[in-house]
C-alpha cells in the first residue's frame, strides 16, 4: 500500500492549524453568534475555547499513539469500534465540506463588497474559488504548505492590526444588555457557543496529517496546542474589538446583510485604507482554510478507501505522493454544497457534525491504556459531555437533518464493506 511523506515540521504544522481555524470563523461566524446571543458572544467564544482545547487534548495524544491519516477515523476504528470509527470519518466529511463551502462563501461576499458587485455572482465566484484551490492541491502538501504560510502570514497581520484599531475605539456601553432583548440567555448562550466552536476546529487539519508530519508523537501534540493558544487569543481580541466598538446589534446586521461584517465594522471606524487591508485578510484567511480543508477532507476520504469504506479508488496515491483521486472527490463535493448559498446553514450544519465527530475523538482518548495516555482521562471526559451538551443546541432542522445523514451513512457502510471488501479477497 502506498504511503505519504513525512515532510512537514512543527512551524509547518502550526501554520496549517492556524489556517485551518483562523478564517471564517473569526470574519464570519464571530457576527453570527452576536446576532444569537449578544455581547455574550464573547464570553462563548472563551467557553468554546475551554471545549476545543479538551478535544484537542484528545485528538494529540491519539494522533501521537496513531501517526497515519484519516484522524479520529482511524482513532475510531483502532480503540472502538468499525461502527463509530466509520461515523466519525462520515462526520468529519459532512462536517468539513460544509465548512469549506461556508469559507467559499465567506471569501465570495468580502470580495463582492470589496468590488461594489451584485450579490447574485457570490454563488459562482464561491465555485470558482473552489476549483482553482482543488487544482492547486494537485500539487502535493510541501507546495499547498507554503501558499499557506504566505496566506496565514498576511491574515494575521490584518487582524493584529483590526484588534488594535479596535480597541481604541472600545466602549463599555456596547456590551450592555449583555443578551439581546427577545433572547432567553442559557439557550442562547449555549448555541452562540456551539457556533463559535466550529471556529476553533481546523485543529483537526494537524491530526489527518499524522502520515506527512515528521516525529509525529512530539510535533503533533506541541502542534495542537500551541495553534490553539493563538486563535482563543486573537478571536477574544478581534471579538472585544468589533462588539466593543460598534455593538452586537450592528454587527449582526452587517453580517446578515452583507456577509463582510468585520469590513463593514472598519468601515465604521473611518480609518482610510483599513476596509481594504480588512477585506484583504479577509479573503486571504478564507481561501486558507478552504485550502487545508481540501487537503485534509482528501485524507480523510484517502483512509476510508483503505479500510473499504469507500470505493479502492480514492485511496489511489499518484507517484509524487499526492492522493489526486480524494482530493477531486472532495473538492467537487464542496462545489456542490457551495450552491446551497446561505453562510448561516453551512455553518450550523458543520457544527452539528463536527461536534459528534469531537465526542467520538474524546471517547476514543478515554479508551486509550494509561501508558499511551499523555494528559488526565478527566479531560476527555469533559470535552465528550461538552460535545453531546452543544450539538443539540443548533436549530431542530439541523441537527434532524444531520441525524438521518448520519443513519444513511451507516447504511452505506454496510453496502461497501460487502461490495468493497470483496474485491480484495
Amino acid at each position: 500500500m502506498a504511503e505519504l511523506k513525512r515532510t512537514v515540521g512543527v512551524v509547518g504544522a502550526v501554520m496549517m492549524g492556524l489556517g485551518s481555524i483562523i478564517g471564517t470563523g473569526v470574519f464570519v461566524s464571530i457576527g453570527i453568534g452576536a446576532s444569537v446571543a449578544g455581547a455574550a458572544v464573547i464570553g462563548a467564544i472563551l467557553l468554546a475555547a475551554c471545549v476545543a482545547l479538551l478535544n484537542g487534548l484528545s485528538s494529540a495524544q491519539l494522533a501521537a499513539r496513531y501517526p497515519v491519516s484519516g484522524g479520529t477515523y482511524e482513532y475510531g476504528y483502532r480503540v472502538l469500534n468499525p461502527t463509530l470509527g466509520f461515523t466519525a470519518g462520515w462526520t468529519f466529511l459532512l462536517a468539513k465540506s460544509a465548512s469549506a463551502a461556508t469559507a467559499a462563501l465567506g471569501f465570495s461576499g468580502y470580495i463582492l463588497h470589496l468590488l461594489n458587485a451584485p450579490d447574485s455572482l457570490k454563488v459562482p465566484l464561491a465555485f470558482g474559488a473552489v476549483v482553482v484551490l482543488t487544482m492547486l492541491c494537485l500539487g502535493g502538501v510541501q507546495r499547498s504548505n507554503r501558499i499557506n504560510m504566505v496566506i496565514v502570514s498576511i491574515t494575521l497581520a490584518v487582524l493584529l492590526l483590526f484588534s488594535l484599531v479596535g480597541l481604541t475605539r472600545f466602549n463599555a456601553a456596547n456590551l450592555s444588555p449583555l443578551f439581546p432583548p427577545d433572547s432567553t440567555p442559557l439557550p442562547a448562550f449555549l448555541q452562540a457557543t456551539a457556533l463559535m466552536f466550529v471556529a476553533y476546529t481546523g485543529y483537526g487539519r494537524i491530526a489527518t496529517l499524522g502520515e506527512e508530519v515528521r516525529d509525529p508523537q512530539s510535533t503533533i501534540p506541541r502542534a495542537i496546542i500551541a495553534a490553539l493558544f493563538v486563535t482563543m487569543a486573537l478571536y477574544v481580541l478581534v471579538a472585544v474589538a468589533s462588539v466593543g466598538s460598534v455593538g452586537p446589534t450592528e454587527l449582526s446586521r452587517l453580517t446578515q446583510s452583507a456577509a463582510a461584517p468585520l469590513e463593514g465594522v472598519a468601515q465604521a471606524w473611518g480609518v482610510p485604507g483599513l476596509p481594504l487591508l480588512v477585506t484583504i485578510g479577509a479573503a486571504t484567511a478564507m481561501l486558507s482554510v478552504l485550502l487545508n480543508l481540501i487537503l485534509g477532507l482528501s485524507r480523510v476520504l484517502l483512509a476510508m478507501g483503505r479500510r473499504h469504506d469507500m470505493p479502492a479508488a480514492v485511496a489511489f496515491i499518484n507517484p509524487s505522493s499526492v492522493p489526486t483521486t480524494s482530493i477531486l472527490i472532495m473538492g467537487g463535493a464542496i462545489a456542490a454544497l457551495v450552491l446551497v448559498g446561505s453562510v448561516k446553514t453551512t455553518w450550523s450544519f458543520s457544527a452539528f457534525t463536527v461536534l459528534i465527530y469531537y465526542s467520538i475523538t474524546n471517547l476514543a482518548a478515554l479508551r486509550l491504556p494509561p501508558d499511551a495516555r499523555r494528559f488526565p482521562a478527566w479531560t476527555s471526559a469533559l470535552g465528550l459531555i461538552a460535545c453531546l451538551l452543544l450539538a443539540f443546541q443548533v436549530d431542530p432542522s439541523i441537527w434532524l437533518v444531520g441525524g438521518v445523514l448520519i443513519v444513511g451513512g451507516l447504511l452505506w457502510q454496510q453496502i461497501a464493506q460487502r461490495t468493497f471488501a470483496a474485491e480484495h479477497v
